[in-house]
């Protein structure tokens, strides 16, 4: 379902608002192992462009600009680009950070050899929309790479709980975690000419414990700072209860004080 203005226009206006709150730098540091490891198996190589779409503070431009990679990065949030660019200065790697929107990316048609987004094209609320704006910019035989939570990992869990003590979402707005099925991400991808998903395991690792961790993620992780905000004392002691039972019982974590969470994502390569 695609959802038409003035509502998509105030739907934008309150995720661009969610992701500049907190510090999702923050965040982006500890999952800087997953990304290192997703961008790994992927064919990169030195001189080819590569987009990062829905950057953040840059992990994935920063990987493909150290291996030599001519890279630019897009995000909707203004706080991230800037910080984005001040890490890119301060390894005096060359990376074009602009801010934008993944579904109207400021690129011309076929610009990029890769497109890579991690953890972040997902969250647009028109998948279809997102899926074509993928396609054009990546020229023909280049790819586009992703990494998406699954519905059934753990943050597809986490996002259950949330779900649970909010108002619903608006009409029209698709779940995000079904960019993580690869029955749904084949069909938005039908332009591509191969697409290819293969389930992969994320190791969330945090220095604290179980209730430590749901409280860094209040801090500095916007969608779960803004759930809380939605809601009374009562109903965030609530909320609280329920997402350090959820880190409770999926710590895998040996040392004591300490959080580890194994989260399921979907890989996907799909070639233009």
């Amino acid at each position: 379902m695609t959802t038409t203005p003035p509502a998509i226009e105030i739907i934008k206006a309150r995720q661009k608002a969610m992701w500049e709150s907190g510090d999702f730098g923050e965040i982006a540091k500890t999952i800087m192992p997953c990304a290192e490891e997703f961008m790994a198996r992927l064919p990169l190589r030195p001189g080819i462009r590569v987009l990062d779409v829905a950057c953040g503070s840059g992990n994935l431009a920063v990987i493909a600009a150290r291996g030599g990679c001519t890279t630019s990065g897009v995000d909707i949030a203004a706080n991230l680009v800037a910080q984005a660019k001040a890490r890119a200065a301060e390894e005096r790697l060359a990376i074009a950070f602009t801010e934008g929107d993944a579904e109207a990316l400021p690129y011309a048609d076929g610009s990029f050899d890769a497109v890579v987004t991690m953890y972040g094209a997902m969250f647009a609320p028109r998948p279809e929309v997102v899926a074509a704006e993928l396609h054009r910019v990546v020229k023909p035989g280049g790819f586009v790479a992703m990494a998406n939570w699954t519905p059934e990992g753990f943050i597809g869990k986490m996002f259950e709980v949330f779900k649970a003590h909010l108002p619903p979402a608006p009409a029209g707005v698709p779940s995000t975690m079904l960019w993580g099925s690869g029955e749904v991400v084949r069909d938005r991808l039908k332009a591509f000419a191969d697409v290819r998903c293969v389930r992969r395991i994320a190791a969330m690792r945090y220095p604290f414990s179980p209730a430590d961790t749901v409280e860094f993620f209040r801090r500095y992780y916007g969608p779960t700072g803004k759930a809380f905000e939605m809601l009374t004392p009562e109903r965030q002691s609530a909320l609280r209860r329920d997402l350090v039972a959820l880190q409770t019982a999926h710590n895998s974590a040996a040392a004591p004080g300490t959080t580890e969470a194994r989260a399921e994502y979907l890989e996907v390569v799909a070639v233009r």
